[in-house]
């Protein structure tokens, strides 16, 4: 799947209307083949993100966790510290 599109669950504060939408933007752009749509398939494109980005939307909000909400910055540093692992050995 797409490296962009990160984990939004559980985290405190709740994921942002603007990062559903960045993640239902990557998905359709995955899944379209195409980072920016002609002329003819902007509006599909456009509903497309508009929809899933509502539905992902409900999803986290209807999704349910026992674990604690997790940090934005240490996951991001738990990130950091696996792509250099990850770069390093190659």
């Amino acid at each position: 799947m797409c490296r962009n599109i990160h984990v939004l669950h559980n985290f405190e504060p709740a994921a942002t209307d603007d990062e559903v939408h960045a993640a239902a933007l990557q998905y359709v752009r995955k899944i379209s083949g195409s980072t920016h749509p002609s002329k003819a398939n902007e509006e599909a494109f456009e509903r497309a993100v508009h929809e899933i980005a509502h539905i992902s939307r409900h999803l986290l909000e209807d999704l349910v966790s026992t674990a604690p909400p997790k940090n934005r910055e240490v996951e991001a540093d738990k990130a950091k510290a696996r792509a250099q692992k990850r770069f390093a050995a190659a």
